[in-house]
């Protein structure tokens, strides 16, 4: 009796804990975590310690944020088959269960980055975490095509974390680092918001393709894609950077407007999802491109 009690528990508690886990967007989280790391090696030398303990506030605040963001989309993910499966709308994990999950990861984020980091890395932590529950959740997201230009304001919180955290303070670097997220963000999510455009237009969300219709989406994605490049010349212009990383930023940024061209010019599904995977390896590299001319 007690081995069949505890085949038939294990099941359960390991369901338990992937829901849970799955509330924190672990996959979303990958790239902000290693925009983490790399600033915080182009930033100075931290101890393994600190780098350590930035990843887990920084994974807690926006592990809270996406928490929060299932409860309250949880009407919207019912009805799309890509999220229908998710916890809360499954009924796996309770809408108040879900809220209190994140609450307390944001605040555990908080004393984390307090005790092992400073308070400037941990306001803004927490300013990321309140960016992109109220900002972008609660009052773009419904309402406006805009709402991942605003809203990814958050997203690009990290890196002034991880400067913050290495340094102290904040300096021009660190800035450029986070307008380089915040204008990478709208082509990125605008090619996969093609690949999506029936279920957002189903479940009334706003987005650029539902609002806009595609061929406007493509444009967009052309054009930020262009001023996307252009930023990222500034901290090599501003004496940040040197010439490996010149030449990273502008391969990286020909093949992303040779990628958004090709999809303005050839409308189709496999083209946006060419552009999607590429926007994820590029910002990959250009941040690790950053890493290597620090230390060179």
């Amino acid at each position: 009796m007690p081995a069949t009690t505890v085949t038939a528990v294990r099941p359960g508690v390991r369901q338990v804990v992937s829901d849970y886990v799955a509330l924190t967007k672990p996959t979303v989280q990958s790239l902000l975590l290693l925009t983490t790391v790399t600033t915080m090696y182009v930033a100075g030398d931290p101890s393994v310690g600190l780098v350590l303990a930035v990843l887990v506030g920084g994974y807690l605040s926006a592990g809270g944020a996406g928490a929060i963001n299932h409860v309250y989309d949880r009407d919207i993910d019912a009805q799309m088959k890509r999220t229908a499966d998710r916890p809360i709308p499954s009924g796996r994990i309770s809408p108040a269960a879900g809220l209190v999950f994140g609450c307390t990861l944001a605040a555990l984020s908080i004393v984390v980055l307090l005790a092992f980091a400073n308070p400037l890395a941990a306001g803004l932590s927490f300013s990321g975490f309140l960016g992109y529950v109220f900002v972008y959740t609660i009052w773009l997201k419904r309402r406006t095509p805009q709402n991942i230009v605003i809203g990814g304001a958050a997203g690009a919180v990290p890196p002034l974390v991880a400067w913050a955290a290495t340094t102290g303070s904040l300096n021009g670097t660190a800035l450029y680092l986070f307008a380089i997220v915040f204008f990478w963000t709208p082509p990125h999510f605008w090619a996969l918001s093609l690949l999506m455009k029936d279920e957002y237009a189903k479940v009334g969300v706003p987005m650029l393709p539902v609002v806009r219709g595609e061929a406007e989406t493509r444009r967009q994605i052309l054009l930020y894609s262009v001023l996307l490049y252009a930023v990222t010349q500034l901290p090599f212009c501003a004496g940040g950077f040197g010439v490996t990383y010149l030449v990273a930023s502008l391969v990286l940024g020909a093949v992303f407007i040779a990628g958004a061209v090709r999809m303005y010019r050839d409308p189709s599904r496999q083209t946006a999802l060419r552009l999607y995977l590429f926007s994820l390896a590029y910002l990959a590299l250009l941040f690790s491109a950053m890493v290597l001319d620090a230390r060179l």
